[in-house]
């Protein structure tokens, strides 16, 4: 991927947002996350799929979210991005509760989001995709400010210009997510909720994938992904939350959320944790084991012919 510079226009509108050093201050000059998470649960009939989940995402950093399958995490993002209202608890953008506000004005106050489930227009280019993205964002803007310029220059960042006349459903997977990123990018977000984003890509187009997130957080933007990745997770997060049958069970970095016993039993497959298997008992039939069984007859058992049938 290209670490050419966005057009001045452009990197204008897109430092708008907060800096990495500086973060969300509410009226009383008090720290505010960029997102906050509180005691959400979402319940369909008699199933939890989220429950009491509280986390937060900041300004400048990557967040990651992990987990089995089915613990909940594309459910927070529904929640977070307004396409599933919770059933109790709130979420907070920039400092205001918009758990009730519907996703285009989350939208516009600079929440993007990329989804698991491919949603480009599979009979337009990938240039055009992007346009759209774009145009729509950019608003009665774009009919006086030439947009060429800056969809080239979003292509190019995320790695994809080589495709850009291409057809979105004749491309691969990989530049699929990426070409998902550079539409999410288009709109200018603060706060970047990408699901499993790395998902088609070979190592070395991880590898650029982790440096453009690096780049994008540096830039002051939050970034909060869902992964199973492990190593991209656990390369690129500086927060890692971890999901388990709808609960928070850990937070934190990434070498304590290696550490955790929690997290290792719950989803990475191993624990460090002490074995507590009972070694102060005998062996099952130890206590038999010196018992003398009677010799068998070499034309076998009394009543028994050679063959086991009975005389």
């Amino acid at each position: 991927m290209s670490s050419r510079k966005l057009p001045t226009g452009l990197t204008d509108r897109l430092s708008r947002g907060p800096s990495a050093a500086a973060a969300v201050s509410g009226s009383g000059g008090a720290h505010v996350p960029l997102l906050e998470v509180d005691h959400v649960v979402v319940q369909f009939g008699g199933v939890t799929a989220v429950n009491e989940a509280s986390f937060v995402a900041e300004a400048g950093r990557v967040t990651g979210l992990i987990g089995p399958n089915g613990a909940g995490k594309t459910t927070c993002f529904n929640v977070i991005s307004g396409l599933q209202k919770p059933t109790r608890g709130k979420v907070r953008f920039r400092g205001r509760n918009v758990t009730s506000m519907p996703v285009h004005r989350r939208s516009k106050r600079g929440m993007g989001r990329t989804f698991q489930r491919l949603e480009a227009f599979g009979s337009l280019t990938v240039r055009d995709n992007v346009r759209v993205a774009h145009d729509i964002h950019a608003g009665l803007m774009g009919l006086v400010r030439p947009a060429a310029k800056d969809i080239d220059a979003l292509l190019d960042r995320v790695g994809i210009s080589p495709y850009a006349r291409e057809r979105a459903d004749s491309i691969p997977t990989g530049t699929a997510r990426l070409l998902e990123l550079a539409r999410c990018l288009a709109g200018d977000p603060k706060l970047l909720l990408l699901d499993e984003p790395s998902s088609g890509l070979d190592e070395s187009e991880t590898d650029d994938f982790g440096d453009l997130l690096r780049d994008l957080a540096a830039e002051g933007r939050g970034i909060l992904m869902v992964e199973h990745d492990m190593d991209l997770v656990m390369g690129v997060c500086d927060t890692i939350h971890v999901l388990d049958f709808g609960s928070v069970i850990a937070s934190g970095a990434p070498l304590d959320i290696r550490r955790d016993p929690r997290v290792q039993q719950a989803y990475l497959g191993y624990s460090d944790a002490v074995d507590e298997t009972r070694t102060d008992l005998p062996p099952v039939g130890a206590a038999d084991a010196t018992t003398v069984l009677p010799a068998v007859p070499a034309g076998g058992p009394a009543g028994a012919d050679v063959n086991g049938g009975l005389r």
